[in-house]
């Protein structure tokens, strides 16, 4: 069955390893599933699903394999059930006795009948043995009782007895356009990890461990500096004037990057960075740190990334004198080539939608400065920014 369910879902598209399948095995070994079907739904996505994108396949997979929700499809003709008829509106309660007097149609009689009761049927039914409705002791519909049925339009299990169930499914695929949350957000940030071994030797390294035993003939125990995200990211966060309506996705961005990266920095910024940033908003205007001391600080290995809506006067980018909140001497332009000539992998991640940018003299300005590595804060657009990082 299983063996079933993991070529179901390479058959979907879903990119399932040979790996992720023998974990999902070993972790039914150890009973993290036990006898429950929601906690083996929950533990197989877990371990065979890496990207919410295929979250929507897998789900129809797993009702395929081990519920059955679209083999009625195949079992007769589609036809839409208009849905007042399933309208829960009585329900009838049976004794056990009343219970047991019921028959079960069988399988085939079933199926048989439902399409004859599909072809007849011309109004809502509620509380009877024939139709399809709510209520009663038909085999069709929702609400009611039959020793064995096909349960349509109901919200979930009652009495446990249908065969198969008949689901108006309301699943649809992750737009990679939509804009992003915290979590999706640490899992698209995860594309920028590089990972190398740092710092003290304090991992056992097993297999090093084996070679040297084996080579020295006694117990020769090694050790390895641990596995850590090497990738270094200086995060600039414009705030106030306009990016007051992203700051909900800003701040998402913020904690997934504080979660994802260990080497991580962040400032501060109005609009466009001039000669100083600050760390604490409360503070801006005291303790602020110069732009040059930033530059000196970190080295030019740090990934420079950049969220802003990029609306502002044309004159904050360049002329000096032109920010909105203070004299600069000058321009902004000048200082963001020298944010660029520090650190050349650079991207500016832009919460207004891609397609109102050509609306906006100064966001132009501002993505012909970064050399045209400006993309909006969706999906796409970050795994975009991951790979001219990384490159």
């Amino acid at each position: 069955m299983l063996l079933q369910f993991f070529t179901a879902l390479r058959d979907a598209k879903v990119p399932v390893s040979l790996k992720e399948y023998l974990i999902l095995l070993g972790a039914l070994d150890r009973g993290l599933a036990g006898h429950d079907v929601e906690a083996f739904y929950f533990l197989s996505r877990t371990a065979l699903v890496k990207d919410e994108a295929h979250l929507d396949r897998f789900d129809r997979v797993f009702g395929t394999v081990f519920k059955g929700l679209q083999t009625l499809g195949e079992a007769v003709e589609p036809a839409a059930i208009p849905e007042e008829w399933l309208r829960k509106l009585t329900e009838k309660y049976l004794t056990e006795a009343e219970k047991a007097e019921l028959k079960a149609l069988g399988w085939d009689t079933l199926f048989e009948t439902l399409k004859q009761r599909l072809a007849e049927q011309k109004g809502r039914h509620q509380g009877g043995s024939k139709w399809i409705g709510t209520g009663g002791t038909s085999p069709f519909g929702a609400y009611g009782y039959n020793p064995e049925g096909i349960r349509i339009g109901q919200d979930g299990n009652r009495n446990f007895r249908a065969v198969k169930v008949w689901d108006k499914r309301e699943f649809k695929d992750l737009d990679d356009d939509r804009e992003i949350g915290a979590r999706n957000l640490r899992l698209a940030l995860r594309r920028l990890r590089r990972f190398a071994r740092t710092g003290a030797a304090e991992e056992l390294d097993l297999d090093g461990t084996i070679r040297a035993s084996a080579r020295q003939g006694y117990i020769d125990v090694k050790l390895r500096p641990e596995r850590r995200n090497a990738v270094k990211v200086l995060l600039f966060l414009d705030v106030g004037g306009s990016m007051d309506w992203h700051i909900a996705q800003a701040e998402a961005l913020f904690s997934a990057a504080r979660s994802e990266f260990k080497h991580l920095a962040h400032y501060y910024f109005h609009n466009c960075p001039y000669e100083a940033v600050w760390t604490e908003n409360r503070r801006r205007h005291e303790a602020q740190t110069p732009l040059l001391d930033v530059i000196r600080t970190y080295g030019s290995d740090y990934r420079l990334v950049f969220v802003g809506d990029a609306s502002m006067s044309p004159y904050e980018i360049a002329t000096p004198g032109g920010s909105v909140e203070h004299w600069n001497a000058e321009a902004g332009a000048v200082w963001m080539q020298r944010l660029l000539d520090h650190f050349p992998k650079a991207a500016w991640l832009n919460p207004v939608p891609e397609t109102h940018w050509g609306y906006t003299q100064s966001i132009g300005m501002m993505q012909r400065l970064i050399a045209g590595r400006m993309f909006p804060l969706t999906l796409d657009g970050l795994d975009a920014a991951a790979r001219a990082l990384v490159r």
